[in-house]
């Protein structure tokens, strides 16, 4: 089994590579084909000294040529250009953990190249949801959800008719946020300190906006084809139950795990098998209550990204990209956390949405939304 890890040195990444040391050690007989980073060669290095890749990918030319000074005999990529190349290398599966818009072409190239792919780059499904569900459907090519939760619908869904489900739940934890009503003072260090997982700094925003779970709620749409009315959000702040899937009979199948992202995704590289491994339990004597919630109503992420995808075309792609920008500028401290909705939706109010449209439509979004972030 062979398989290509892009975005190896994040979170998700991370993890991968520790699922497939521990399988490894387990019997299992995985080959990591290839790597990429954008920036963080020290920990790039040595994943490469570990598991040996035949190609490598720096997103950052220069620390590229810094890596190349130090290898010999594997392969060095530069670029966005580097990670098309391993897209399209032929693997088992191809685990795309890149954050942000940039994962978007390496997802569609993986996909043109009939390689599986257990996705973590949730703005693949947002920005072009369409055109990725389309294609993959097209090449016969099966996407595996690695995040939690929808991992545990796309669990909850085994042996079930798809045709049967009424009503999908998905879980937050809350964010730092749940009982905030003024955020007017919120810092970035509050912001990016999430009350359950251990994640990057972006999806952390995200995560604390609530807009995160509102591009969950897109890639619900996408994945398993149930209209937006029946794509529910409770906050669970224990975050054992990863998400919930209820049918048609009433009756409801929740998936239940630790919180340790390592669980989906070895799910996403065994399927339909589960493997053995000695990674956390979850103990009942310990963990012993649940509790719900609804959604903190003055986060307002969940409600921009529903808005658009109900208004469809490219309206989520610009609602995404816009996102990334203003996370971007709060992270630098140039914007406040409300900021963040503020540009947002300015954007979402200026754009006329395109119905008819390609990866040439969204790049030229891309570039207008960057100027418009110079600009605002």
């Amino acid at each position: 089994m062979e398989i290509s890890i892009l975005g190896s040195t994040g979170s998700i990444g991370s993890q991968t590579l520790d699922v497939i040391r521990n399988l490894n050690q387990n019997g299992y007989k995985i080959k990591v084909k290839a790597l990429s980073a954008n920036k963080n060669i020290s920990l790039l290095q040595k994943q490469i000294d570990e598991f040996n890749p035949e190609l490598v990918c720096v997103c950052d030319e220069i620390f590229a040529d810094e890596l190349q000074k130090n290898l010999t005999g594997i392969e060095i990529l530069k670029g966005h250009d580097g990670l098309i190349r391993i897209a399209r290398e032929k693997v088992s599966i191809l685990v795309n953990a890149i954050v942000g818009f940039s994962g978007l072409k390496p997802t569609l190239e993986a996909i043109y190249a009939k390689n599986n792919i257990a996705l973590a780059n949730k703005e693949s499904l947002v920005i072009a949801g369409q055109l990725v569900m389309s294609a993959a459907k097209k090449n016969n090519v099966k996407i595996i959800p690695i995040d939690s939760e929808h991992s545990a619908i796309f669990q909850a869904l085994q042996g079930n008719d798809a045709n049967e489900i009424d009503k999908i739940y998905l879980t937050a934890s809350g964010g730092p946020f749940h009982k905030y009503e003024n955020f007017d003072n919120v810092t970035v260090s509050q912001t990016i300190t999430h009350p359950t997982w251990n994640m990057g700094q972006k999806i952390s925003v995200d995560s604390a906006t609530m807009i995160n779970k509102g591009f969950e709620i897109i890639e619900a749409f996408w994945l398993f084809n149930v209209p937006l009315k029946n794509i529910k959000v409770l906050v669970h702040p224990q975050s054992l139950i990863h998400s919930m899937v209820q049918y048609k009979d009433g009756s409801i199948i929740a998936q239940l795990g630790p919180s340790d992202m390592r669980l989906p995704i070895q799910y996403a590289l065994t399927y339909p098998l589960r493997v053995e491994n000695n990674f956390e339990r979850l103990d009942f004597e310990k963990s012993n209550i649940l509790t719900f919630d609804v959604p903190n109503k003055n986060l307002i992420g969940m409600d921009l990204c529903r808005e658009a995808l109900e208004i469809g075309g490219t309206m989520p792609a610009v609602l995404c990209i816009a996102n990334d920008f203003a996370v971007e500028r709060f992270l630098r401290h140039e914007y406040s956390f409300t900021d963040i909705y503020k540009f947002i939706k300015y954007v979402m109010c200026v754009h006329q949405p395109i119905f008819n449209y390609g990866l040439k439509e969204i790049f030229e979004l891309y570039d207008w939304i960057q100027n418009l972030s110079y600009e605002v």
